[in-house]
């Protein structure tokens, strides 16, 4: 498997089952940086690629990400290290709960908390223990993400996530239950004919009217829309 080359950064995805995909991209170019955020977590780094977005579209002194997963921990960890950012870019392998009853113990919290989390359900499962680990709620429900998301949020904090158009209804119900509120969203689909297949979501603290958007992938097969690749020409080689 070749690395993945950006703009500013190349990405190697060997070890990892999950490589890189669309979603990630999206989800590293369009969370946003508004607050300047000095603190950053990246919950299911994968292959490290939205940490290495943040990195390379802020000035956060700290970076952190955490990774369940050993080969997808070691990648990203290596991924970390070649990159320009590697004094700020810093990975954990545990799980996200041990993570975030450890910094609520430390009393410390991040600005901007990110996550494409695992979503398929159960129903998916393969054989691949590894693709399954990165791709199926088993090892981080939505919940357990909710939770731990509120543990080590800023008060003034804001958490960005991608998950399947879906499970938007119920994801902002479950927030709402551990005092997440949706502030921004963004319906993502493929081409201007097919159905909503994503949905890009901003939580805070804060009770604030919600922002919607549309964003359409493709024109036609390969025919980017101009808003894809004004949200993407920093990161993609060929925008």
């Amino acid at each position: 498997m070749k690395p993945f080359q950006f703009k500013e950064f190349t990405v190697y995805q060997e070890k990892t089952a999950m490589k890189i995909g669309t979603d990630a991209v999206l989800l590293g170019a369009w969370c946003s940086i508004a607050n300047y955020p000095d603190t950053i977590l990246d919950v299911g780094a994968g292959t490290g690629v939205i940490g290495l977005m943040l990195a390379q579209r802020t000035e956060a002194m700290t970076i952190d990400a955490v990774e369940i997963n050993e080969d997808a921990y070691e990648e990203t960890v290596e991924n970390f290290e070649r990159s320009d950012w590697g004094d700020r870019l810093f990975c954990y392998n545990a799980s996200f709960q041990e993570f975030a009853e450890e910094i609520k113990e430390e009393e410390e919290t991040y600005e901007l908390i990110v996550s494409n989390p695992p979503f398929y359900t159960d129903d998916y499962e393969t054989e691949d223990k590894a693709r399954n680990e990165a791709r199926f709620t088993s090892s981080l429900t939505f919940r357990e993400l909710l939770q731990g998301v509120s543990m080590t949020l800023a008060s003034e904090g804001v958490f960005a996530t991608i998950i399947p158009y879906k499970e938007e209804q119920g994801f902002i119900a479950l927030a709402k239950e551990v005092g997440l509120y949706v502030n921004r969203g963004c319906h993502v689909k493929g081409n201007p004919n097919s159905e909503i297949k994503r949905s890009l979501l901003e939580f805070s603290f804060q009770q604030k009217e919600m922002v919607e958007e549309t964003l359409v992938i493709e024109k036609e097969r390969h025919q980017y829309t101009d808003a894809y690749i004004e949200l993407t020409k920093d990161f993609y080689l060929k925008m």
